[in-house]
């Protein structure tokens, strides 16, 4: 079950507030100046495009704009066709108040300045003075000043957030990577010394050794042929740990662990199967692909949890599936990001399948081994 977000409390709050603003009207306390059913559609209507503001906001920006700019509109009407205003100048502070969200800077406070005027017009023509007009429309001033204010410095919060996770996100990724890189790099020079060194040494023995097996003497020769049995021994176990310290790759669910621990603002959960044994290569392919997933989930998808799943397929492949609660679309728009992680996998013979319908999945299986090429 999704968890909702704080910001879907407070569009719902808003909603609350607008619907008891205008429910008076509705049931007939206050006059209007146009039918009462004309004046429900008007109302109706502001609502709808406001919802319709937010619900596009991240979606389609030009649709949204398009029912932001209808509910300004639709905002000044509701507001001039009843005869006593009332509360009803706080639809007036929301629209200002969406502006924030889905307009340009510049909107803001043209939008807050016809709204001031239309409050101002409003309450002359309920017969205020004009020390009440002056006073009315001076306190809806500041409060929509204010509300597009808090709302600017909110928005600025969470894209500072947003960067703020994914500088931490690249930088836990990096270290991540060149720690397994300065460790590949290690077990490499041991290698190579292993070799140089003693494999050079036994080999020769073992050529000493046999060249000496030819000699005369029985008693001699079995105990040359033991010494030579464990001389081949002893070049087998070297070139076996030479062997292992090339193909042992970084352990994957260390390196995960370290990358997604305390992304802020997002649950991430990660589950490797035991039988996961990936090779160096495909190690650092998957602590990739899985940075550029958890940065497009922090940057687009807002959402609050995400899931992560390593798993071996019955071809002997491993398969990555990974899951967010966050906003779905119907059409995906691959990025840089997305293009970026979907070369990584093509890199290494493996398939990426990515879904948008509800949230965000993405399902990438590669080989657990990359041929030597």
């Amino acid at each position: 079950m999704r968890r909702i977000e704080p910001d879907t409390w407070a569009g719902l709050a808003v909603l609350l507030v607008c619907v008891a603003v205008g429910t008076p009207t509705l049931l007939g306390a206050a006059e209007t100046r146009v039918p009462l059913p004309v004046w429900g559609v008007l109302f109706a209507a502001l609502l709808t495009t406001l919802l319709a503001a937010a619900a596009w906001e991240d979606r389609r920006p030009r649709v949204a704009w398009a029912c932001y700019g209808a509910s300004v509109v639709l905002g000044w009407l509701t507001v001039l066709t009843a005869s006593s205003a009332g509360w009803l100048p706080i639809l007036l502070v929301f629209t200002a108040a969406m502006g924030a969200y889905v307009a340009p800077r510049w909107a803001g406070p043209l939008v807050i300045a016809l709204n001031t005027a239309v409050i101002a017009a409003t309450a002359s023509l309920a017969g205020a003075s004009n020390a009440e007009v002056g006073l009315h429309t001076l306190l809806y001033l500041l409060i929509q000043a204010a509300t597009l204010l808090s709302s600017l410095a909110i928005i600025r919060e969470q894209r500072l957030r947003r960067e703020l996770a994914e500088a931490h996100l690249e930088l836990r990724a990096a270290s991540v990577v060149l720690a397994d890189t300065a460790r590949a790099h290690e077990r490499l020079r041991i290698a190579r010394e292993l070799h140089d060194l003693m494999g050079h040494q036994l080999t020769a023995l073992t050529l000493e050794l046999e060249v000496a097996r030819h000699h005369d003497g029985p008693a001699a020769r079995t105990h040359i042929e033991r010494a030579d049995g464990v001389a081949r021994n002893l070049l087998r176990d070297v070139r076996a740990t030479v062997g292992q310290l090339r193909a042992d790759a970084p352990d994957l669910r260390e390196s995960l662990n370290a990358v997604v621990r305390d992304i802020p603002g997002l649950d991430i959960g990660v589950r490797i199967d035991d039988d996961v044994r990936p090779s160096e290569e495909v190690t650092l392919t998957l602590i990739r692909v899985v940075q550029e997933i958890i940065t497009n989930t922090v940057r687009h998808a807002g959402a609050t949890s995400l899931s992560i799943r390593i798993e071996s397929t019955p071809d002997r492949a491993v398969r990555l599936t990974s899951v967010d609660d966050g906003r779905g679309s119907p059409q995906l728009r691959l990025g840089n990001g997305l293009r970026g992680l979907r070369e990584r996998v093509d890199a290494i013979g493996g398939d990426v399948r990515l879904d948008s319908s509800d949230g965000f999945r993405v399902t990438a299986t590669v080989p657990a081994t990359v041929p030597a090429r």
